[in-house]
């Protein structure tokens, strides 16, 4: 297990799906000595290490939180289509309690991506001491451009790591992480196109920002690349990977049926896989 590590695709509501296979996972007792998540799949990875099985699932659905998590009027009121400041403030803090004392005790080494907006390059984050700083970190690798407004750790403004590394399997591979377990929230074979929308308006909203119209310009290229690299790892037997077998919910889905489908496919699927992965982590 030394050279285990976990890696969660991000996906906004598509990420229940990776709850579920992360809650059975935890209920069995496997723990990774590295995790890397971006965007949805930090608040999946931070939960996976605070140890809270079912936090992630029941944040996603929101039955308990005093307003919807997602309006479209928020674009206009907050500059946010979800509600940022209750979900990275008031839920961890109040709501749904983040277990702040047994992630900052936890071994598991942990890194949740963001991207710069000066370089345009991905950076790799955690905080063990401070709770607002870490909280903010959590915050800007799932940002998401376009309807979530920059997030500042550190004075350096941050959006979405999706952006600039969407599977950061290299990142995990360059650690030392030899044997990755990857969770993604999208089908096999899937790949992005280039969305001339986001294209435009990158330009118009990051005008001041050229690499992250960079990063938006060639999304589709990295990811593409990043999904070819996996299939040809799981191929070779040196990666294993869990994907839905379909694709129930989208990124912004609120419908409660359709989101506790899709964790169940997950939850199921780690169970039906389980001795698989097994073997595949004592395989030296």
């Amino acid at each position: 297990m030394k050279k285990a590590g976990l890696i969660l695709e991000g996906g906004g509501n598509r990420g229940i799906f990776t709850s579920g296979v992360l809650d059975f996972l935890m209920e069995e007792q496997i723990v990774f000595p590295y995790v890397i998540g971006v965007s949805a799949g930090a608040c999946n990875a931070v939960d996976y290490v605070s140890k809270q099985i079912g936090r992630t699932k029941e944040c996603m659905m929101g039955k308990d939180f005093p307003t919807p998590l997602i309006r479209y009027r928020y674009l206009l009121e907050k500059r946010m289509l979800v509600d940022m400041d209750l979900l990275f403030d008031e839920v961890p803090n109040k709501i749904n309690l983040f277990d702040y004392d047994e992630y900052f005790r936890s071994s598991i080494r942990c890194e949740l991506v963001a991207t710069d907006c000066i370089t345009g390059k991905p950076v790799y984050l955690d905080d063990r001491n401070d709770k607002e700083r870490f909280m903010k970190i959590v915050r800007a690798s799932s940002s998401l451009p376009f309807v979530s407004p920059m997030v500042e750790v550190d004075g350096t403004p941050y959006l979405d790591g999706g952006i600039s590394d969407p599977v950061p399997v290299r990142r995990a591979l360059t650690e030392g992480y030899k044997k990755p377990v990857i969770i993604l929230t999208r089908g096999m074979g899937y790949r992005k196109k280039l969305s001339k929308v986001s294209d435009k308006l990158g330009k118009i909203l990051y005008k001041e920002y050229p690499q992250v119209q960079n990063c938006l310009h060639n999304r589709h290229h990295v990811y593409n690349k990043t999904m070819d690299l996996i299939e040809r790892l799981e191929k070779e037997g040196r990666a294993f990977v869990f994907r839905p077998k379909e694709v129930l919910v989208g990124r912004t889905e609120e419908n409660e049926e359709k989101l506790n489908a899709f964790y169940l496919q997950g939850y199921e699927m780690a169970k039906e896989r389980i001795r698989e992965l097994r073997e595949f982590l004592e395989e030296k």
